[in-house]
This record gives structure tokens, C-alpha cells and sequence, in this order.
């Protein structure tokens, strides 16, 4: 089996805008394909990470994505963690639920990306903002 070396790294995108979204869906992508996730993982972990990115952007104004290679025995993976200081989420578990929206969409972001990456954890801290912490493993 060919094994990358992983090499402890990570890489910060400010979100404050659309093309803020376009980056960072841009470098997980890139870390995604740098440490061999097939092509189909690979559009999921960007798609996850453009759903937290767009979160950030429509309920937060600004924040950051932080996209790093994590490592357990013979596993690879990314984890991704989204943190805003925007009015963070009232109601996590109604949050989670499909179709639940505070801002006119479909509700199905949040659930949605927890479906499409092996961990998931969302704390909230209602007026001093949100932090998504996802894994999705090779």
C-alpha cells in the first residue's frame, strides 16, 4: 500500500464573501487529491467544506476555515473546522434536523454535510458564535 507521508500542516481561509467560499472549497479539494482521496471523496469533502464556508458567509458575515491532514495508524483523513463569531445557533438539535431554516434556504446545510463525513461535532454559543469541527477519512 502506498502510504503518504503526512507532515503536520494546516492552512487558514478567512470567509468574508462568495470567492472567500470559491477558496476554500479550492484548497480542500487540493489537500484531498494531495493525500489520495478518490475523486468521489474528494467533491464531498469540497462540498462539505463549501456548505460550512457558505454558513459562515449568509449567518455570520465573516470567519475561517481551517483544513488540516489528521493521521490514526494506518488511517488518513482531513478535518476541517469552521468557526465564526456571528450570533452562533439558539437550538443545535433543531438546527440539525432537515429542513429546519432561519435564513429563507432549504435547512439541509448542516445536516446535509454531517451525512457526508465520517465525524461531526457543532458547538454553539448563542450571541458569541459557532465552531463545526468535520473529519472525512480515507
Amino acid at each position: 500500500m502506498n502510504v503518504p507521508v503526512m507532515e503536520p500542516s494546516a492552512v487558514l481561509q478567512p470567509v468574508s464573501c462568495d470567492s472567500d467560499v470559491v477558496a476554500a472549497r479550492q484548497l480542500a479539494r487540493r489537500l484531498a487529491v494531495e493525500i489520495g482521496f478518490s475523486r468521489p471523496d474528494q467533491a464531498l469533502i469540497a462540498t462539505a467544506v463549501s456548505e460550512l464556508a457558505r454558513n459562515i458567509v449568509k449567518y455570520a458575515d465573516e470567519g475561517e476555515i481551517e483544513l488540516c491532514t489528521i493521521a490514526s495508524g494506518t488511517r488518513f483523513g482531513i478535518k476541517v473546522a469552521a468557526r465564526d463569531r456571528g450570533p452562533g445557533v439558539e437550538d443545535v438539535e433543531l438546527a440539525m434536523q432537515d429542513g429546519y431554516s432561519t435564513g429563507n434556504s432549504l435547512g439541509l446545510g448542516l445536516p446535509g454535510t454531517r451525512r457526508i463525513v465520517d465525524d461531526f461535532e457543532i458547538r454553539s454559543e448563542p450571541g458569541r458564535g459557532l465552531i463545526v469541527t468535520v473529519a472525512k477519512w480515507r
